[in-house]
């Protein structure tokens, strides 16, 4: 057993590999070489006397050390950064609302806001989910500083991409819902892009539909599809074990890319914000 201090700079470089899922991915976030990133990780390894991560040719995966390193490893970073913003001062200071749709509510917001309370004590976030529609309508009527959202198409406000992939159409592995006519599909609520992008493409090439299942998130559309009761236009993302693009002998037509966006005020605060957005990996 090596008897010396933790060493933050190595806590953070195991925290960002467990985040971003690689060694490699990991050394871009913390600015370091990829083999500086394993050096750090195998003296970490050496101070504690355990293995911390699992590795394959997929990626990492802790351990059950690692598992249990990860919450004190965070409260270790949170504690240094609130002790420098003490000290210093730190500009990010005050409070702001970040709306967002329902999806990005539960998959991507969580993450952000506990970034942001990392490296921003000081900063206080107040989240307002909605539609997408209802999201840019509280953006552009000033009620919020931060506007989060899936999109398709050209941004009809000013606004910066963070990622991007293409929209398909999924159904179940080995599902018949693609089969029946008129199309059986799974759909957000009004306002949502990606329904939109389904409906005006079915529109375009003459394909009778009907909404066969309703849900406020993606989540209610993926459990339709694993029944197996419709088939929908979600994200490349989306694929797994159990799912399947639709084949293209069904002859569906083409989707368009569906892009996170964020849009901001200006404000310093929210500039924190999107910086931080920015060094997350999203999809």
């Amino acid at each position: 057993m090596i008897h010396r201090p933790l060493n933050l700079e190595e806590l953070r470089t195991f925290v960002a590999i467990h985040e971003a899922g690689t060694f490699r991915a990991a050394a871009l976030r913390v600015h370091l070489s990829p083999s500086a990133v394993s050096l750090q990780i195998g003296n970490l390894e050496a101070l504690l006397g355990c293995r911390l991560f699992h590795r394959n040719a997929r990626g990492v995966m802790l351990t059950e050390e690692g598992e249990r390193l990860l919450p004190q490893a965070r409260d270790l970073l949170r504690l240094s950064q609130a002790t420098l913003s003490d000290f210093q001062g730190d500009a990010v200071r005050g409070g702001l609302q970040l709306s967002a749709p329902h999806d990005l509510g539960v998959s991507l917001v969580p993450d952000l806001l506990r970034r942001l309370r990392e490296v921003h004590p000081g900063l206080r976030i107040d989240v307002q989910l909605a539609r997408t529609d209802q999201v840019i309508e509280s953006f552009t009527a000033g009620r919020s500083a931060v506007a989060l959202f899936n999109d398709v198409g050209p941004a009809a406000l000013p606004v910066e991409d963070l990622a991007s992939e293409p929209l398909l159409w999924l159904e179940a592995r080995g599902g018949r819902a693609c089969e029946t006519a008129p199309l059986p599909l799974a759909v957000a609520e009004p306002g949502c892009a990606w329904r939109e992008a389904a409906l005006a493409a079915l529109s375009r090439e003459g394909i009778g539909y009907r909404i066969a299942y309703g849900s406020d998130t993606s989540m209610g559309q993926l459990a339709a599809l694993r029944a197996d009761l419709a088939v929908a236009a979600l994200p490349r993302s989306m694929l797994g074990h159990d799912l399947q693009e639709v084949p293209a002998a069904r002859g569906l037509p083409a989707l368009p890319r569906t892009h996170i966006r964020v849009a901001q005020d200006g404000s310093a605060l929210a500039g924190a914000v999107a910086q931080t957005l920015r060094r997350m990996p999203l999809r």
